[in-house]
Order: C-alpha cells, then structure tokens, then sequence
C-alpha cells in the first residue's frame, strides 16, 4: 500500500490516537483532505524533495538570529539592507544537492513541460 491509501490509514489511526486531546486540529486534517492529497501524484523522490529542501526555512530562520544579534536598527531601511546583505552569506551555506535530483528534475520537467529550463 502506498501513496494515499498508506496516508489516509495513517491519518485514521492518528486520529483515533489524538482525536480526544486536539479534536480541531483532527478535523482541520478531515476537513482538507481533498486539498493535501494532490501531493500523491507525485513519485516518492519527489515528495522526499518537496518536504526536505526548505530553504525558505532556513533562511528565515538565519533572518531571526540576525534580528535577535541587533534588536535594534536605527530604521525599517537599514533592516533590509542588513537583511539584503546578509543573504548572500547565507546562501554560501547552501552547498547539499538534492537526493536524485536527476529522477526528480525529469519528472517534473514532463509534468510541467515547457515550464523548466532544459
């Protein structure tokens, strides 16, 4: 079993495990189902790249420790010029290449055909 069926086992048993302490947070699950699952037409390698690559994280997450090392910034101008700048460290770190990118860079370039660069 794999793919949604695996999921929506998973969601049930979940469920039937954390329904009494976090009854909304369930039915919040329930309740978008139909908008989680797309996700599923897509192979395993793709799913793992899509969940595991957050960059966006962690540049957030660089962004809040620069803000925390200066608490104060003499105005909203020189937060963004430190933050401009200080992306262009934080990109440096950014060096792992992405498990069989190769498989996952040819699936999406037929499923999204003419929407990648070659």
């Amino acid at each position: 079993m794999q793919g949604k069926e695996a999921a929506l086992k998973r969601l049930d048993e979940v469920t039937k495990k954390r329904e009494p302490l976090y009854p909304h947070a369930m039915n919040r699950w329930n309740d978008n189902w139909d908008v989680i699952t797309p996700i599923f037409k897509f192979s395993m390698d793709v799913r793992t790249a899509f969940y595991t690559t957050n960059s966006i994280e962690s540049l957030n997450s660089c962004f809040r420790r620069l803000n925390k090392q200066r608490s104060v910034f003499p105005s909203s101008q020189a937060l963004m010029k430190a933050l401009y700048l200080s992306t262009f460290e934080i990109i440096k770190k950014w060096t792992m290449p992405i498990r069989n990118w190769g498989r996952v860079y040819g699936e999406l370039q037929i499923m999204y055909e003419g929407r990648l660069p070659e």
